[in-house]
C-alpha cells in the first residue's frame, strides 16, 4: 500500500512487478462491465467494455489490481466472489458476476435508471432517500472504503 495521504487516508495501489500474469475476464453477468484497473498511484484506469458473457484475455501482471464496474450504472460487481482482483501467475481466471444486491440498492437502481438527477426531489418519497439517490456509485469511494478495510485488517494483524 502506498504511505497514507493527511486527511485521505491508505491507498490501495498496483504493484509494479513486471511478473506477468494473463488472466481471462470472463463476464457471467447480463450487463456490460467496465474493468478498472488501480495504477500504480492508486488512480482508476479504464479498460474497454466486456459485453454480457463475453470474456478477454488480459495480459496483466502480478501484483495488479482490477475492480469491475457495471457499465451503466457504475454499481460494483464481483470478481471470484470478491470486490477486489489482485493479479497472480497462478489464477487463470476472473469470473465477473452481480452481487446479491439488496431490495433498497435495487431499487434505487431502477430509480437512478427512470428519474433524471434533477427531479429525484420532486419524487414523493422519504426525505433521507433522496441523499441516497443523489450519492451514485463512485469507484474512487469504493477505493478508499477497499483501502480502509485493508488497512483495518492489517492493524489487526489478520490477513485473508
Amino acid at each position: 500500500m502506498a504511505p497514507p495521504v493527511p486527511g485521505v487516508g491508505p491507498c490501495l495501489r498496483s504493484v509494479n512487478t513486471r511478473e506477468l500474469s494473463e488472466v481471462f475476464f470472463n463476464n457471467r453477468s447480463p450487463r456490460s462491465v467496465l474493468p478498472v484497473w488501480v495504477d500504480f498511484d492508486g488512480r482508476p484506469r479504464h479498460y474497454p467494455v466486456l459485453q454480457p458473457r463475453t470474456g478477454r484475455l488480459m495480459h496483466s501482471y502480478r501484483g495488479h489490481l482490477w475492480l469491475f464496474r457495471d457499465a451503466g450504472t457504475n454499481d460494483g460487481l464481483l470478481v471470484n466472489q470478491q470486490e477486489l482482483f489482485i493479479a497472480a501467475p497462478n489464477v487463470i481466471k476472473a469470473d465477473i458476476t452481480l452481487p446479491v444486491f439488496t431490495l433498497k440498492e435495487r431499487c434505487l437502481q431502477v430509480v437512478r435508471s427512470l428519474v433524471k438527477p434533477v427531479d429525484y426531489r420532486k419524487l414523493d418519497i422519504v426525505r433521507s432517500l433522496y441523499e441516497e439517490l443523489e450519492d451514485h456509485p463512485d469507484v474512487k469511494k469504493d477505493l478508499q472504503r477497499l483501502s480502509l478495510e485493508r488497512s483495518e485488517i492489517l492493524r489487526n494483524g489478520v490477513l485473508e
